[in-house]
This record gives C-alpha cells, structure tokens and sequence, in this order.
C-alpha cells in the first residue's frame, strides 16, 4: 500500500486553508463543504495526487461552473511541490509544536499575507550524518516481540519464546463471555421485579407491596472443553497447544484433556502457577505420548466417563491433525454424538493454514461435517485467532456457525 501523501498533515488546517483559497478565487466552499472533505480524508487517506484531487473535487466543489476555477487553484498549489528544508545540523531544537508545516506559496497577489497550504511536516529529530550527507534519516520502527513470532511454526520456537506464548494466550482469553443461566439473584435498580419475592415480603405489611424486590439473571462463564493430541504427528505442535490448554483451564476454568492411545484428564495439573512447572508436569502424566492416536475410542471414553456433564452445552475444541487409526466410520458415529451434547465442536488442525489444505485424511474428513468450525492453529498467530473466534462462538443469539462439508475424496 502507497504512502498517504499527507502523511503528518493536520488534515483540518489543510483543508481550511485549501477552502480559503477556493473561495478567493470564486469558489463557494462552506464550512459544511469543509467538514465533509476532512471527514473524507480521514475515511480514506489519499495515496496519490489524483485521488486527493477527487476527494478534495467531490468534497467542495457543489456546482459544474466551479470546476475549472478548482482545477486552477489545486495545480497552482500542487503542481510543483517545494521540497523538504534541510535543517541546520548546529540548530538548537525549538520549543514549538513537533511538527514544522512546510508552506506552499501562495497567489502573487496575496503573497505578502502569509497564506498558504499544510503540505508536509518534518519531524523534529532529522539530523544529518557524516555517512548520509544530504540525506534524512527517519526512525524505523521494530516489530514487538510478539509480531516477530507472528508466522513462526512451533518447532523452531524455544523454551522461552513458547513461554511467551503462553502468556499471550491468557491475555488473549482474559475476558472470555458468560451466558445468562436461569438462576436469579437479587439485584439492582433496572432489573426486573421478582413477583414471588415481593408478595412474600408484602405479608409482614398488610400485603401492601412496601418493599419492591427485583432479581437479575446469573451469569456464568460458558463452559468449553479442549482435547489435545500428543500423538507422534503432533510432536512440533503439543507444547504449545498445552500453553493454550492452561490459558483456558487458569482463566475460564476449563476441562482439558490430552490423548493418543489413552485420554489424560490435565486440568488440575495445568493449573499451577508456574507455566514451565504445569508443561512439565503435564508432560510427565501424559505416558503415552508421541505413540499411535486413536481419536475416536478417546472421544468414547469421555462420553462415558464421568467427566461426560461438563461436555453437555460446553464449547468442545479438538485440537488434531484427524489421523486416526480407528475407522473413520467409529469416528463419524462418536462425532454425532458428541455434536449432539455439546454447545460448539470446533476443530484445531496445524495443517488448515497451508496452501492447499483439503481435508483427506481419512479420521479429518469423517469428522469435518459434525464440526461447527475448523480453524488453523500451525503458528503463534494463529492460535491468538482461535482465541479470539473462541470467544465469539460463546453468543447467545441463536445464530449457528455454517457447517463444514468434507472432502470428496478420503484417504484411509
């Protein structure tokens, strides 16, 4: 994307200024013409001359007749364009304002008067160098921390940048939603009376309502579910899906769990204080992980466990890449299921992101229909997303995400 060519402009001294001088030269541009072309280039900055032209031609130019007398005024300014002072190099820096405004020259006639146009400001801290004589030197901004991590895969993250990480994902869920229970509790000015409540109180007055009571619906966290693969496949990716386990299981008091061959309930673990302690002490419970996945007799075995409530109306996040030595019809059936009782399935693939990505492994696609949502989660950046489409998959509107339709073709 091109520059804005009134990058640093006070966007509403320009266009007064540029105002003033259409109506010196017959050009009726009203103060309503002028709020409409700031308004206009705070919309869309102007990256071009043509397209400051036609935003300035639109904005205060309200007859056909004024047209050349725009055109006249604008390529008297912007025609030839003054270039940018070199500033002293033994100049004190001033006390004034941080921009310096760069005047165009105004109409002979009125030159003496000190009008003229905004075009450019200079920052104040420009100086000039022995290598770069002549030459203006700008400070260039460094990307954070975290946007230099943006498209990295996790393999080639280190302990340290994977921390970090993990502490990007609790931010990033701190204000995970709640949903309105039926449980009420007694609440403020603006909440709807409660009848039952006010009537009972109305006995000790003669059963005139004397005291008015009002309850306000409870509202709880939506409750979300995250199951992890720690299979082999999903060696790069399983520490850092952990953070994210633990950002959920710390802030929104999830249930997580990790699986390969055998389903591992981590969610006491993960809730250590320390984030280097709760990983490796989720590594060590984890007994049978970078072995086989079977993804479906794990979805099974929490169905049928007691752990099975905390499904029913949850958000469930499957974090896998779908291979899965089970038959892919079991795990159609168990998905059915599983979509059935809970409020959300949304599927985490590290794959999803690359270019081409068709889900035709064989456990991915007999799972895809029965997913409200499969997202990418291969990099940092990624999984910041999910945190965030997390968060909105919680509304309470009624709205259902599209269902996802699989792959023509599978591979078993």
């Amino acid at each position: 994307m091109s520059p804005s060519v009134l990058r640093g402009v006070d966007r509403a001294a320009f266009a007064v200024a540029l105002a003033g001088r259409l109506r010196r030269a017959g050009v009726p541009a009203g103060l309503t013409a002028v709020d409409d072309f700031v308004r206009a280039l705070a919309a869309s900055p102007p990256d071009s001359m043509s397209s400051l032209y036609w935003t300035a031609r639109i904005s205060l130019v309200r007859r056909h007749t004024d047209v050349q007398a725009f055109d006249r005024v604008f390529a008297a300014i912007f025609a030839d364009p003054p270039p940018l002072p070199r500033p002293h190099r033994s100049a004190p820096p001033a006390d004034g304002p941080d921009d310096v405004y760069v005047r165009v020259p105004a109409d002979t006639d009125d030159a003496g008067s000190g009008g003229g146009l905004p075009w450019a400001t200079v920052p104040p801290a420009v100086a000039e160098t022995p290598e770069h004589d002549g030459a203006l030197r700008l400070p260039e901004r460094r990307p954070s921390a975290h946007a230099g991590l943006a498209d990295r895969p996790f393999d080639e993250l280190d302990a340290a940048q994977v921390t970090q990480l993990g502490d990007a994902l609790r931010a990033a869920v701190a204000g995970w939603p709640t949903r309105r229970t039926r449980r009420h509790t007694v609440g403020s000015a603006g909440a709807r009376i409660a009848l039952r409540a006010t009537i009972a109180r109305a006995r000790r007055t003669g059963w005139e309502p004397v005291e008015v009571v009002r309850a306000r619906p409870v509202r709880r966290p939506r409750r979300i579910v995250l199951l992890c693969d720690v299979s082999e496949s999903m060696r790069a990716q399983a520490t850092a899906y952990l953070h994210l386990m633990r950002a959920f299981a710390v802030v929104a008091d999830a249930e997580v769990f990790a699986f390969a061959t055998t389903l591992t309930r981590l969610t006491v673990v993960l809730r250590h204080t320390s984030a280097a302690e709760a990983v490796a002490q989720a590594s060590v419970a984890v007994t049978d992980r970078y072995g086989g996945t079977r993804i479906a007799t794990n979805l099974r075995a929490l169905l049928t466990s007691h752990h099975a409530e905390a499904v029913r109306g949850a958000v469930v996040v499957i974090g896998s890449d779908g291979w899965d030595s089970d038959p892919p019809a079991d795990l159609a059936t168990v998905m059915a299921r599983l979509s059935r009782r809970a409020y959300r399935v949304v599927w985490l693939n590290p794959r999803a992101g690359a270019p081409g990505f068709a889900p035709r492994v064989g456990g991915m696609a007999a799972a895809l229909p029965y997913c409200d949502r499969m997202l990418p989660a291969g990099t940092f950046q990624d999984l910041l997303v999910v945190a965030r489409q997390l968060q909105s998959v919680t509304c309470t509107d009624g709205r259902k995400w599209p269902t996802l339709t699989p792959a023509p073709r599978i591979i078993a």
